[in-house]
């Protein structure tokens, strides 16, 4: 077990956890949940323990449902791989809380919005844990976002994107 641990806390040095999106006082509120309403499109960098970074495409249609939380339905392309097609579904949970679901999570998602950020915690199949930053830049119309994923409490990945609301 030792040794494992020890094999996994040299695989973690390859992923970085440090640096995530600032609180900023020149952005605006984050209203995550209006900020998804409609289309947007992701671009970013995603960097797995022991491999080459890739670049990450999402194309995200938010609308809002019936109970008043919004469905996100978003394809996903990485690097030279087919894209996949994922679905969050949150709501507000009291005044500064999200909750919902992610179809490829391995449980429920749960967040807390503070200022112009909102963070995420989920847990992803094989035992990996996601944090999630989403960062409001100045303007209101994109998102700093940052994902650190962890395997026995250490980084094994980490997503870098921007998120650009269209058509607005």
């Amino acid at each position: 077990m030792t040794a494992a641990l020890a094999l996994l806390a040299g695989l973690s040095g390859c992923v970085s956890a440090g640096r995530l999106p600032p609180a900023r006082a020149d952005a605006p509120a984050l209203d995550a949940l209006a900020f998804f309403n409609g289309q947007s499109r992701g671009e970013g960098t995603l960097k797995i323990s022991l491999r080459r970074p890739r670049a990450v495409t999402v194309a995200s249609v938010g609308r809002w449902g019936s109970d008043g939380g919004l469905i996100l339905d978003q394809t996903v392309t990485l690097a030279d791989q087919p894209a996949t097609q994922r679905q969050w579904q949150l709501r507000r949970d009291g005044p500064s809380g999200v909750a919902g679901s992610l179809s490829d999570a391995a449980g429920p998602v749960t967040g807390r919005i503070e200022g112009n950020r909102l963070h995420l915690r989920f847990n992803m199949k094989g035992g990996r844990r996601a944090d999630q930053w989403l960062a409001l830049q100045p303007g209101g119309q994109m998102l700093h976002n940052v994902m650190i994923v962890r395997k026995f409490g250490l980084p094994v990945a980490r997503l870098d994107e921007v998120i650009m609301r269209e058509n607005r």
